[in-house]
């Protein structure tokens, strides 16, 4: 989308706007043909460059291809600058040497040279120093000829070039720097992209690796005692089968969407406070007791408030399967009127090992999954703490602000 100045009145807006949409090469084959037209305009002929100052020519077929030339290469000014500045400084210093009349089209010299500075590549250097020594020789050929022009005058004439020069190059260097910025902006909000997608692969496939594990590990210790409860628990892992393939069908999805490609359905379909029950349930099959309460009544919040509060639930009691199996867990959810507020008990120095006993998932660390969490949270301008409780227990606390922020969809 084209940037629009907001001093522009509507009016011209459109015009402006179907004039940015055309291609470079049809907007400065459009302008070099309009300078080619000026250049024969009688009420413009005593504006232009001028630095011979030789008796005047009068004008003929050669004066009206070198004024030609001077415009008409502009419509490859970006294309091909060095090259177009080359024919316009030829046909510019015969002009100058023959004697022709000062035309409005010599001012295409000030424009092939902005333009070889701000759009040549390759060999700057080289190309301002051929175009300095071509100038010098114009100067020497024009004092061979008589022109009355002094050392003075062909200097101011140079650093009138120079200055043109500068301009390009400022315009080159700033267009370079904008460039820059864009791509580290990008590669930013890719290495920002990239790691919220891993947090949520972590939050996902940990918790639902490890209750199925758990759950798997319990049915096998049922088998032979209790054949209907493995069953069960063999249904149960069935179950967190199909819950992980959803979430992570959603997170591919979420990597695939892109620009005008991304359906805005997708962020109905991500997990939300609403399905803490499912985890609840899914923590009980796993033999872990939990106890849920809620309070305060549950108003719709923006998809990230939703999603950092299912995966505060998530983790903390991925944490308890793991780390403290068959141990009591309470969680409890507190929607306030500016805050949503989440608190997961695990554990506690009263609390006796249930029946099955414990058991934990060989090879699991933790710590990585709160640190994420925890700036997932900061995120929205929240805070988290985990930790020991001084009674016995481990407590997982959130405080997530419910106000929709700006660039956050409710």
């Amino acid at each position: 989308m084209s940037r629009q100045a907001p001093w522009i009145r509507p009016r011209f807006r459109a015009p402006l706007d179907r004039w940015r949409e055309r291609g470079a090469s049809f907007r400065d084959g459009l302008v070099a043909v309009v300078l080619a037209l000026l250049a024969f305009a009688p009420t413009l002929s005593n504006i232009g460059a001028q630095i011979g100052d030789l008796p005047q020519r009068p004008g003929d077929a050669l004066g009206i291809g070198l004024t030609l030339a001077q415009t008409l290469p502009l419509a490859a000014r970006r294309r091909w600058p060095a090259a177009t500045l080359a024919v316009v400084a030829a046909a510019f210093a015969a002009h100058q040497a023959l004697g022709f009349a000062t035309t409005f089209g010599s001012l295409g010299l000030y424009g092939a040279l902005y333009s070889a500075a701000a759009h040549q590549v390759c060999f700057r250097p080289r190309l301002a120093a051929a175009a300095s020594a071509g100038y010098v020789a114009l100067a020497l050929v024009l004092h061979r000829l008589g022109s009355p022009q002094g050392i003075a005058d062909y200097a101011a004439f140079y650093l009138t070039l120079a200055a043109i020069w500068l301009v390009g190059s400022s315009v080159r260097i700033r267009r370079a720097q904008e460039a820059e910025q864009r791509r580290l902006a990008a590669e930013v909000a890719t290495a920002t992209e990239r790691a919220r997608i891993a947090r949520e692969l972590h939050d996902v496939v940990t918790h639902h690796v490890t209750a199925m594990v758990v759950q798997a590990d319990a049915a096998q210790f049922l088998i032979t005692s209790a054949p209907e409860q493995a069953g069960e628990g063999l249904v149960a892992v069935s179950d967190t089968g199909r819950r992980a393939l959803t979430e992570l069908r959603y997170l591919l999805g979420v990597l695939e969407a892109t620009g005008e490609d991304a359906d805005p359905a997708r962020a109905e379909r991500a997990p939300t406070l609403g399905r803490v029950a499912d985890l609840i349930e899914q923590a009980r099959r796993s033999g872990q007791p939990v106890e849920f309460s809620e309070r305060g009544e549950h108003q719709p919040q923006p998809v990230d408030v939703e999603l950092a509060a299912y995966r505060v639930v998530q983790e903390a009691l991925t944490n308890a399967m793991k780390y403290a199996a068959g141990q009591p867990t309470r969680v409890s959810v507190r929607h306030g009127g500016e805050h949503l507020e989440i608190t997961v008990v695990t554990g506690g120095s009263d609390s006796p090992p249930a029946d099955p006993p414990l058991i934990r998932v060989p090879g699991s660390r933790g710590g990585r999954g709160l640190a994420g969490l925890r700036a997932r949270v900061r995120m929205l301008d929240g805070e988290l703490e985990a930790g020991p409780r001084p009674e016995g227990g481990f407590e997982v606390r959130a405080t997530i602000p419910t106000k929709t922020r700006p660039g956050v969809a409710p």
